[in-house]
């Protein structure tokens, strides 16, 4: 993706189901679950650079003895610097001892992170900052092993505030409002009351404090927990936590949203965002690995008994179509095929851009993540191709020469690296000015392959904002002196924010909406800009409104074609010499290569949940009282 983006977290949950003698003996090391979670983690690092956090839960260990621990960073490589001051920790504690004539229990005692239940988390910012403060698992503590919670997710909560004023409604004061927190201490209150509920019936069946203690433990009902908890929440998510005895969950929105995996054997239960992750550290075939299932939780109980449960309504299906289309890595087996095929669904409409001149055209991308998507590309384009050769060969029939036979079957598609993304530049100059020139070379070019007569065709993922476009990709591609720049998008038009977990919360900022603003301005139907804002602000007037987006009024009298040639135009940076056009993803397309992939949201503004059509409709109202805060 050209646009920078902050988006997503990568969650990894790890449960060793043996004693932990065993896996010294089979593995040979003590830290067989530090090793496994680093892998874990490393393997998502794509999904959260703004920090991340690492906790684990020791088993049996006595009072006074630390059982949980939990560290964090938000330094600029945080995985790194988390398992580094571990090792640090290691070092400094075992002095001059060697851990190879520790006992494996003495290792325990001794050093924090060898334990049986492991949570990580990649974290990158949505909301709020990007403090220490801000990065998970979070911690509620308490002296009651079974009042312990510690909590990491991939989410975002579009009703913050209804959340908030329950808590108050449940008599808390909660200290900060971001969704992380109030999440947290909503799971907690209903942790809180189990416990109590469980205390109360030993309490008064004549058992002693002490003794009620395990028993809550083992009669601790997890999904009840999360079934109230979750009630009043509208959002994209998955929840994974760890009670201070041993239990674990990992729960997943109705919509799913947000994405989940899991690998059981004899050995371990482990989580993770993204599913090749799973395959990669435990060496197992994809057909091993689950996808839990939209509204169910998997719960992992002290003992090791684990369970699916269902914890929500059943709920349209609308899992994120960004995932396939940029997100995940593209070694997942889905999604690969799938970006191959939003290149290949490309093809017919890049044709007519380039009015099916291929002798002329060269074919490239711009790194990284729309390179699968260029191969599809360029897979349909050798398909075409092919398709015109034979159809020139039968037409000629045998009065061919073998030299003009080997003419036809030397087209080739003229496909090039022809950008190049240099590592972040980083300046100490502040005046705006020279600033914008240093950033215009993020990106290099490969000169000597493209001539005067030709047309340059790059494909990007996706196009968001514009800005990297316009102030440095199209600048330094004008260099070559095509004649024609197609820019091809393996998204559609980006139109509407997103309020579950991906910073694209301000719709000002969208390419296609300033677009489709500057077009109501030229035809002189701005007044509709006023018309929809009235609307909203009626809208959000209401206390629980009909579900609808209003902000579709915008879009809806122009054609696709036409907010593309408007975009090209707005993002065409001055001086260019060569012609911009723009070529966008079909919706259709996009369903037909991800069928099981209908969240859609950012290009059609169907939410699947009310909060979302909230924020929406708030955005809109944002941005035409030119308030820059998020609207959720």
């Amino acid at each position: 993706m050209s646009d920078s983006l902050q988006h997503e977290c990568g969650i990894a949950l790890l449960r060793l189901l043996k004693p932990l003698d065993y896996y010294r003996e089979k593995y040979k090391t003590a830290f067989y679950g530090l090793n496994k979670m680093y892998l874990l983690m490393e393997k998502q690092h794509n999904r959260g650079q703004d920090g991340a956090g690492l906790a684990s839960i020791k088993f049996d260990m006595q009072p006074g003895q630390r059982y949980i621990s939990r560290i964090r960073s938000n330094d600029p490589t945080p995985i790194k610097d988390i398992f580094a001051r571990i090792k640090i920790r290691f070092s400094e504690t075992l002095g001059s001892k060697n851990p190879e004539d520790l006992t494996t229990q003495e290792l325990k005692e001794l050093l924090p992170y060898i334990g049986e239940v492991y949570l990580g988390h990649l974290r990158y910012g949505t909301y709020g900052g990007n403090s220490i403060e801000q990065c998970h698992p979070f911690l509620r503590q308490n002296n009651w092993m079974t009042r312990n919670l510690l909590l990491a997710g991939n989410f975002n909560m579009t009703n913050v505030d209804q959340l908030f004023n329950k808590l108050i409604s449940l008599g808390q004061h909660p200290k900060e409002k971001a969704d992380t927190v109030t999440i947290l201490e909503k799971i907690g209150h209903f942790l809180d009351k189990e416990n109590e509920e469980i205390y109360q019936k030993y309490r008064k069946a004549g058992y002693s404090k002490k003794d009620i203690s395990p028993l809550i433990a083992q009669e601790l009902d997890v999904a009840n927990i999360l079934k109230k908890a979750s009630k009043h929440w509208d959002g994209g998510y998955v929840m994974a936590g760890l009670l201070g005895h041993g239990d674990a969950f990992v729960l997943r929105d109705p919509n799913g949203i947000r994405p989940a995996f899991y690998y059981v054997d004899n050995e371990i239960i482990a989580v993770a965002s993204e599913r090749p992750v799973l395959q990669t550290t435990f060496n197992v075939p994809l057909e091993s690995v689950q996808e839990l299932e939209p509204g169910h939780a998997l719960i992992i109980k002290r003992s090791g008994q684990y369970f699916i449960k269902k914890i929500k309504k059943d709920a349209e299906r609308r899992s994120c179509s960004f995932e396939r289309i940029y997100f995940s890595r593209g070694n997942d087996a889905g999604i690969y095929q799938e970006r191959i095929s939003f290149g290949k669904s490309l093809l017919e409409p890049i044709l007519k851009t380039i009015n099916y001149d291929l002798e002329n055209t060269v074919f490239s991308y711009i790194p990284n993540t729309a390179e699968v998507a260029y191969y599809g590309l360029i897979q349909g384009l050798n398909e075409y191709l092919n398709t015109k050769k034979a159809e020139q060969l039968a037409k000629a029939g045998k009065a061919l020469t073998q030299q003009q036979i080997l003419s036809i079957l030397n087209q080739k598609i003229r496909m090039e690296k022809v950008a190049w993304k240099d590592a972040k530049l980083r300046t100490f100059i502040t005046e705006d000015a020279s600033r914008s020139d240093l950033v215009s070379h993020v990106y290099d070019v490969t000169y000597g392959i493209i001539r005067p007569s030709d047309t340059l065709v790059v494909l990007d993922d996706s196009i968001v904002r514009g800005t990297t476009l316009r102030d440095s990709i199209l600048k330094i591609l004008d260099r070559l002196n095509p004649k024609h720049i197609v820019v091809a998008s393996s998204a559609p038009q980006i139109r509407y924010p997103d309020c579950y977990g991906i910073d694209m919360a301000r719709l000002g900022d969208f390419a296609a909406f300033q677009a489709a603003v500057a077009l109501h301005w030229e035809r002189g139907t701005h007044y509709i800009l006023n018309e929809v804002y009235q609307q909203c602000k009626a809208y959000l007037a209401e206390e629980d409104p009909e579900p609808k987006n209003l902000v579709k009024a915008i879009y809806k009298p122009f054609t696709v074609q036409e907010i593309s040639d408007k975009m090209a135009e707005l993002l065409s940076p001055p001086g260019m010499k060569a012609k911009v056009s723009f070529v966008f993803q079909s919706i259709e397309s996009l369903h037909q290569s991800s069928p099981m992939h209908t969240g859609d949201w950012y290009f059609t503004g169907d939410y699947p949940t009310p909060g979302g059509m909230r924020v929406v409709n708030k955005a809109f109202v944002h941005y035409m009282e030119g308030n820059p805060n998020r609207a959720y």
